[in-house]
């Protein structure tokens, strides 16, 4: 038993040796004024310096061609949290009528769901464009928030369902018996028993909005709506300025942190998500 532990945490700790290597040079990067290779030469904080205006000025040069940190940051906040609650809204709502309720196309509605979670997003691209321009929602945060919960919506609902499934009618029923009606059941005795798949749909929302990008690059057009998915973007394709591997990593680490504390609080609630298989 103890040599199978052993054999265990050893290839773990091969495994994600490489990815914490990374993780070390980036920060070594960020204080250093160069590397050579994986060696530092020379400490400075000239790189975190913008942290105390917001304003990200490239050693060297006179102007800031970038937008605000902090707005940038904010930005992104915005888009990953009202993205993991709609969508843990939404998905609470229609998971419960597939699982409760029997109703025509029922199985084929089920089946479509998880064809357009398949379906891959950037195909759509051009047919997005033309809908939020029609729309008025070209370059800002509502149309790209829209089309982030519509395309992450199935994985919602087919997890939501699986936990629905997985309390008993019983449970339900009696609180029905009871007078409450159909609604203050949902509420009141359903949604506490599947709280666990509310945090994993939250999570797995959050993660995505934080990280999008690809139609903040196509949706947006304005630097006051950019998220640190842009702006790394920008300043690792030296799109205003030469590339600042100091300024860069820097940045690289501030867009990190708010997801490693994020998931180090969530990640029990991940690992409950196998619940939600068993009720498929």
């Amino acid at each position: 038993m103890k040599v199978g532990r052993i054999i265990t945490y050893t290839f773990l700790i091969l495994i994600t040796m490489p990815i914490i290597l990374l993780y070390v040079l980036l920060f070594l990067q960020s204080i250093s004024t160069r590397l050579d290779g994986i060696i530092p030469r020379g400490f400075t904080l000239s790189n975190w310096e913008f942290l105390s205006t917001g304003d990200i000025i490239i050693p060297g040069t006179t102007f800031s061609y970038y937008p605000n940190l902090y707005l940038v940051l904010g930005n992104t906040f915005l888009l990953a949290i009202l993205i993991a609650l709609l969508e843990v809204v939404f998905s609470s709502l229609a998971g419960y009528a597939l699982s409760r309720y029997r109703f025509r196309g029922r199985s084929k509605l089920l089946t479509l769901t998880i064809i357009l979670h398949a379906f891959p997003g950037i195909t759509l691209l051009i047919a997005l464009f033309y809908v939020l321009n029609a729309l008025k929602l070209y370059n800002t945060l509502t149309g790209v928030i829209i089309v982030k919960v519509a395309l992450d919506l199935p994985l919602g609902i087919w997890i939501m369902k699986g936990f629905f499934d997985s309390v008993p009618w019983d449970i339900e029923m009696s609180a029905l018996v009871d007078g409450t009606t159909r609604l203050g059941a949902w509420w009141r005795v359903i949604m506490p028993n599947v709280r666990n798949g509310l945090m994993a749909v939250l999570i797995f929302g959050f993660l995505s909005g934080w990280s999008e990008f690809i139609y903040v690059l196509t949706f947006i057009a304005s630097q006051d709506y950019w998220t640190l998915s842009m702006l790394v973007y920008a300043l690792t394709t030296g799109e205003y300025s030469y590339i600042n591997p100091g300024v860069t990593a820097t940045v690289a680490i501030i867009y990190m942190i708010p997801v490693v504390i994020f998931f180090l609080f969530a990640q029990k609630y991940l690992l409950r998500i196998q619940i939600a298989a068993k009720g498929v």
